[in-house]
């Protein structure tokens, strides 16, 4: 090989970097979204997929610690118009926790095109970036649960508020898995996380990046650009123990030092118990909302930001923004994206 998959700089790419993650009713189906390698941060590479690396999303059934159903994309070098082919693979039980096994191929397609059968369809590209939020409100709030400090917004003013993502492109994978899916029937409760891995020299597979809540990378680790935190390599399965107490501890610190809750430990400890382990939960055939009211899924329109910040700084905090802001970026019909 003319590099090595196995140094720090190998990973260190926009194309690993997963941005976003949604799970939302389809077309009497499931919808899962996975974005990469976005042209908002230092890391974005050329408009593609890396060619030694696989973008899974995992599925858990009713609370299970360990997944029981992964489907994996893969794509190869680009073809003569630019476009890579690509497949898709479904992998259960023991096979879908096993990165050995191959699995059953669903599909093969290539970006651009939407490829179908066996009640999936698979689409892949490049995307408008669907995403909203103002990074200087980010910042804010950043720098106040890291530092266990009080969050100051009294600069701050909603109605001055610009999607930083406006004009900003993304690599997204867009899967839809029919309701006549032996496992993702109406009413199951599935809990959902992807996870980007590269082929290492040994000829195994290293996990890294993951993405489940929204928000989770630039909150508590928005200084991992380089996936040196641990949390990237791991399973969910070892959130728990790994990630619940230091950053309850910083929660705590913050909401007690700016007063928006008479027992910030108490307080703190309710946040981390609802999103670690850090995977989106859904219940298949319903209408997903990231919301103040309920976190069921996550739709392309979901101002999940606001969401997430007020929930760990355990005020309201007005991003200034709505769905509206993005309604040009989606469209009710699959893929459900938009082509740049």
């Amino acid at each position: 090989m003319s590099h090595h998959l196995d140094t720090p700089l190998a990973a260190q790419t926009g194309q690993l970097f997963l941005d976003d993650l949604c799970v939302f009713a389809g077309e009497n189906s499931t919808v899962f979204v996975m974005d990469v390698n976005s042209t908002v941060n230092g890391l974005h590479s050329e408009p593609s997929f890396h060619t030694e690396a696989r973008y899974e999303f995992k599925v858990h059934f009713d609370g299970a610690e360990q997944e029981d159903l992964t489907y994996r994309v893969a794509f190869a070098d680009p073809d003569a118009d630019g476009r890579q082919p690509l497949r898709l693979h479904a992998l259960t039980g023991d096979q879908a926790r096993d990165d050995s096994a191959d699995g059953e191929q669903l599909l093969r397609g290539r970006t651009g095109d939407i490829a179908q059968g066996q009640g999936v369809r698979l689409w892949a590209g490049r995307i408008k970036d669907w995403f909203y939020i103002d990074l200087g409100l980010l910042s804010k709030v950043n720098a106040a649960v890291n530092a266990g400090a009080a969050v100051d917004l009294s600069q701050w003013q909603p109605k001055d508020a610009r999607n930083s993502f406006a004009g900003t492109t993304v690599d997204s994978i867009v899967l839809e898995v029919s309701h006549d899916h032996p496992r993702l029937r109406p009413g199951t409760q599935i809990g959902v996380w992807a996870a980007t891995k590269l082929a290492t020299d040994a000829g195994g597979w290293r996990q890294i990046n993951r993405a489940g809540h929204p928000m989770m990378w630039p909150i508590f680790w928005p200084d991992d650009v380089q996936f040196t935190d641990p949390s990237d390599t791991q399973h969910v399965s070892q959130d728990v123990e790994s990630d619940r107490k230091h950053i309850g501890e910083h929660i705590a610190a913050s909401v007690a030092a700016t007063g928006t809750s008479t027992d910030p430990t108490g307080y703190a400890q309710s946040v981390v118990r609802e999103l670690f382990p850090d995977v989106l939960s859904y219940t298949v055939g319903t209408p997903a909302s990231y919301s103040f009211v309920s976190r069921n899924g996550r739709t392309l329109a979901d101002n999940a930001p606001e969401v997430m910040l007020s929930l760990v700084t355990g005020g309201a905090v007005l991003s200034g923004l709505s769905p509206a802001t993005n309604q040009e970026m989606r469209t009710d019909q699959f893929p459900y994206v938009v082509p740049a």
